[in-house]
């Protein structure tokens, strides 16, 4: 579980929701071992949203999900369309707090795989 800055136990709770959400719907399509790694960011900032009728601000997660032979290079994983969608509306759904959900598609390098 990653989770940058201070680390409160609300965010914590946040960010374990998502977590399982993630690795449950990977399994569940049968990614876990294509997968390099993968997880869920909580990012320290809010993010304005609708749902329902209400306006909302809330977090962020971040999705970052790869590919690689040794760690020292990486790239995203191209996971379908359809998964992405599933883990992103029973985030939002499910998970209170968080009303986004992005994906991290930076290759290792530019980027690095984990988010710090």
């Amino acid at each position: 579980i990653r989770i940058i800055g201070e680390v409160p136990s609300e965010s914590l709770n946040f960010l374990r929701d998502a977590d399982f959400v993630v690795r449950q719907k990977i399994n569940r399509h049968g990614l876990y071992n294509e997968l390099w790694q993968a997880f869920a960011v909580l990012l320290p900032i809010r993010s304005v949203g609708v749902m329902g009728d209400q306006r909302t601000y809330a977090y962020p997660i971040v999705l970052r999900f790869i590919t690689s032979e040794d760690g020292m290079t990486a790239d995203w994983a191209r996971v379908p369309y359809d998964l992405l969608e599933l883990i992103s509306n029973r985030i939002v759904n499910e998970v209170k707090g968080v009303n986004r959900v992005v994906y991290d598609i930076t290759s290792k390098p530019p980027g690095t795989i984990e988010w710090e």
